[in-house]
C-alpha cells in the first residue's frame, strides 16, 4: 500500500510539474519547433547515449571489481547496465535502475553487500563529478546568468554535492567506531571505506574520473544534438553551462524518471540565461524522449536475457547472505 501511494505521489508530481511547465511557455512555439524536427540529429543523440551506457558499464565494472576483488565479465556488466536504463524509466524515481543493478550483480555472485556498495559508490561518483563540472563552469555561468538568487542556488548545488561526497568518505574513515554500532550505518561505513580505498588507488581513481567526465560530456553532447534537431539558437557552450545543474536537480527522486522536475528546471535555467523558455522545454522533452528510447532498448535486452528481477527489499528477505563487513 505504501509503495502504491508513493508511486501515485510521484506520478502526481510529474503531471503537475509538466502541466505548469506547459502553461508557462508558448505552446505554439513548442509545436512549431517539434514540427521541424531533424531526425538525423536525434539519431546522433541516441547513438551518443548508447555509447554513454557502455562507458557507464565500464565505470561500474571498475568500481565493482575493486570492491569485490575479482574480475567481472564486461559483457554481463554491460547487459545489467542496459537493463538498468529500462528500470530507470519505468520505476517511480531516477534511481530505479540502481535496485535492478544491485539485484543482478548480487545474483551474479558478488553478494548483496558488495553489489550495494558498488552501485552506491557509482552513483555518488557520478553526482560528484557532475558537481565538479557545475563548479568548473561557474565563471562562465555567472557571465550568462546575472540573477543573484540563481547564482546562489547554483553555487549551493555544486558545493553541496561536493560536500556530501566528502562527508560520505569521512564516515568510514573517521566515524567508524560510532557508526558500526548499528547494522545499517555499519554497511554505510563499509561502503565509505571501499570508496576511500578507491581514492587511494591512483590508477583506479584516474580511470573512474576519466570515465565520469566522458559520460557527462556525452550527455551534454546528446542534449546539444536535440537542440540542433529543432534548430534553436542555443550553442554547445550554453548547453554545457545550463544542463549539468538541471541534471543534478532532476536526480532528486520526487517524480517518475525525472519528468516534470527536469522540464521545470530547464525552463528556469533558460529564462535566467535570457534564452527562450519554449526552447528549454522543447530540449528537455526531446532529451527525455531519447533517454526513454534507450530505456526501451534496455527493456528488450532484459526480455531477451530471461533474467528475473524482484524488488531489493524482497530480495533481502528472501536471501541469507554472509556479506556483513
Amino acid at each position: 500500500m505504501r509503495r502504491t501511494l508513493l508511486f501515485l505521489a510521484k506520478a502526481a508530481t510529474s503531471i503537475l510539474l509538466l502541466y505548469f511547465s506547459l502553461r508557462s511557455v508558448n505552446v505554439g512555439a513548442l509545436t512549431e519547433r517539434l514540427g521541424r524536427l531533424e531526425s538525423g540529429w536525434i539519431a546522433l543523440a541516441l547513438l551518443l547515449l548508447m555509447i554513454q551506457v557502455v562507458l557507464l558499464a565500464a565505470r561500474w565494472r571498475e568500481i565493482a571489481t575493486a570492491a569485490c576483488g575479482k574480475n567481472l565479465a564486461f559483457g554481463a556488466i554491460l547487459q545489467f547496465s542496459f537493463i538498468a536504463t529500462f528500470f530507470n524509466q519505468v520505476l517511480p524515481s531516477t534511481i530505479g535502475g540502481d535496485g535492478a543493478r544491485i539485484w543482478l550483480l548480487a545474483r551474479k555472485g558478488a553478494g548483496w553487500a558488495i553489489a550495494t556498495y558498488s552501485v552506491l559508490i557509482d552513483r555518488i561518483v557520478g553526482v560528484f563529478v557532475l558537481a565538479l563540472v557545475v563548479i568548473a563552469c561557474l565563471p562562465w555561468t555567472f557571465e550568462l546568468i546575472h540573477n543573484s538568487i540563481a547564482r546562489t542556488v547554483l553555487l549551493m548545488i555544486g558545493c553541496g554535492a561536493v560536500a556530501g561526497t566528502l562527508i560520505f568518505l569521512l564516515i568510514g574513515t573517521h566515524f567508524r567506531k560510532w557508526l558500526d554500532r548499528w547494522p545499517l550505518a555499519r554497511h554505510l561505513s563499509a561502503a565509505s571505506r571501499v570508496a576511500a580505498s578507491l581514492c587511494g588507488s591512483r590508477r583506479a581513481s584516474s580511470v573512474i574520473f576519466a570515465y565520469s567526465v566522458a559520460i557527462h560530456l556525452l550527455t551534454i553532447a546528446a542534449a546539444w544534438c536535440c537542440i540542433k534537431a529543432i534548430a534553436a539558437p542555443v550553442g554547445f557552450a550554453q548547453v554545457l553551462i545550463l544542463l549539468p545543474p538541471v541534471l543534478l536537480i532532476s536526480t532528486i527522486p520526487i517524480s517518475i524518471a525525472g519528468w516534470g522536475v527536469r522540464e521545470s528546471s530547464m525552463i528556469a535555467a533558460f529564462a535566467y540565461a535570457g534564452l527562450a523558455e519554449s526552447d528549454g522545454l522543447t530540449l528537455s522533452i526531446l532529451f527525455g524522449a531519447t533517454i526513454f528510447v534507450v530505456g526501451l532498448v534496455g527493456g528488450i535486452v532484459w526480455i531477451a536475457s530471461g533474467l528475473r528481477i524482484i524488488p531489493t527489499a524482497q530480495a533481502g528477505d528472501a536471501e541469507t547472505t554472509g556479506d556483513n563487513p
